[in-house]
């Protein structure tokens, strides 16, 4: 006989056998419905083909690129050549010329002394193979502002060929004048003169003189001094200069340019003058100035004319009737209109130029110019046109383009 608790436990069991068969059967329902959603029939086709045909549709086929790895560290090489330097360098001063007619027709006399000032410029360089072949600035901060050198032109109706002798009496032309201990702009200064006080000549040595003023002895420079024969206010001097024939000997392309050319001023104002090429007649009203630089600093003027005149197509360029600037100077390739310099006239660029050829390109560094200056040597190659080439112009023809106008202003005479 069954009891009631053994009638229980019968049903918990069916109930139980029951839950695990409808568990199966969803099971083998839900087995069956997600084999065919996610299955794929195919037919005739490889076990390797479906397998490549996943993989298409999960990755984009990328086309095969040949890598030419010397080719990559050329270029990474050349990237790293370009340098941005900061440097700290001279800022030139303007000569600003003065008529003076106290002072015998055509003589230099320095009313005030130049004073190169400093600037902070920086600059990108590009380097190949260790040579630099850029150079362009991107900036400039004015550090130290440069003073005017003042110079004195006479425009009195006499010349005067007199030379300085020990025992003379010359006169201070400059606002004020150190006087040194020695013959050197580095030597201590002993004393200071004025405007128009006068000095005994003792010694005469190059561009100096050692003078006696009272009590005190010393040496200042020529160029800072006068000296005026009051007894032969008509004297005239003779041409001094060299004959046709005697300047063409020297002309070559292998001339050195850091030599004046021995032409003088008469001569230099004949072969800049009349020439239809110069419309505006602006080589022709600055000849002068060809002839100061190269008393002055010591350079071939006609070397320099003949570059003006290359540069600027007779004083024709937008550079030169803008930005008094005959030369392109400071003009780059990438911006030339904003890049380069603007003179307030143009014979203060004729005597800058004058200056940067000598200070840079034409001597050696350390040599000794013009006023104390030393030489940079900056960009030096030599002393011929080629050698300016160089560095000056990015055209490689540039020589013979200025020599061809050195020729033509020779032929002149």
């Amino acid at each position: 006989m069954t009891t009631k608790n053994e009638e229980t436990k019968k049903k918990k069991s069916y109930l139980h056998i029951k839950l695990i068969l409808i568990m199966l059967v969803v099971t083998s329902i839900a087995f069956v419905w997600n084999k065919m959603i996610n299955s794929e029939i195919s037919y005739a086709v490889s076990q390797e083909l479906r397998i490549e045909n996943e993989v298409t549709k999960q990755y984009q086929k990328v086309e095969s690129v040949e890598i030419d790895f010397d080719d990559t560290i050329e270029q990474n090489r050349k990237r790293q050549e370009e340098q941005i330097i900061i440097e700290e360098v001279d800022l030139e001063y303007t000569t600003i010329y003065q008529n003076s007619s106290d002072l015998p027709k055509d003589t230099l006399q320095v009313l005030q002394e130049g004073k190169i000032g400093k600037q902070q410029q920086i600059t990108k360089k590009v380097f190949e193979n260790e040579e630099l072949i850029e150079e362009q600035p991107v900036g400039v901060k004015v550090l130290t502002s440069s003073i005017d050198r003042i110079v004195l032109v006479g425009t009195a109706n006499y010349k005067s060929n007199y030379k300085v002798k020990k025992g003379d009496m010359v006169y201070v032309t400059s606002h004020t004048l150190d006087v040194r201990r020695e013959a050197s702009e580095e030597s201590e200064r002993v004393f200071v003169l004025n405007q128009n006080d006068s000095v005994q000549v003792l010694q005469v040595e190059k561009d100096w003189y050692k003078i006696v003023y009272g009590n005190y002895f010393g040496w200042v420079k020529k160029d800072c001094v006068t000296y005026i024969n009051p007894n032969a206010p008509e004297e005239e001097a003779g041409s001094g200069g060299y004959t046709k024939s005697q300047l063409l000997a020297k002309l070559s392309k292998n001339m050195k340019l850091n030599t004046p050319s021995g032409f003088t001023l008469e001569q230099f104002k004949k072969v800049l003058s009349g020439n239809s090429q110069d419309s505006n007649r602006i080589l022709q009203n600055n000849a002068q100035y060809f002839y100061y630089i190269e008393k002055q600093y010591k350079i071939n003027g006609v070397f320099v004319a003949a570059v003006a005149i290359h540069e600027s197509n007779w004083g024709t360029s937008k550079l030169a009737t803008t930005k008094n600037n005959l030369f392109g100077y400071g003009a780059y390739d990438r911006d030339p209109a904003n890049s380069a310099y603007s003179f307030g006239t143009h014979a203060e660029g004729i005597d800058l130029l004058g200056r940067v050829f000598m200070k840079y390109y034409l001597n050696p560094a350390g040599t000794k110019l013009y006023g104390g200056e030393v030489a940079t040597g900056k960009y030096y190659n030599g002393q011929t046109l080629q050698a300016v080439n160089k560095k000056y112009a990015s055209d490689s023809n540039w020589a013979n383009g200025v020599y061809k106008w050195m020729e033509y202003l020779y032929n002149r005479l």
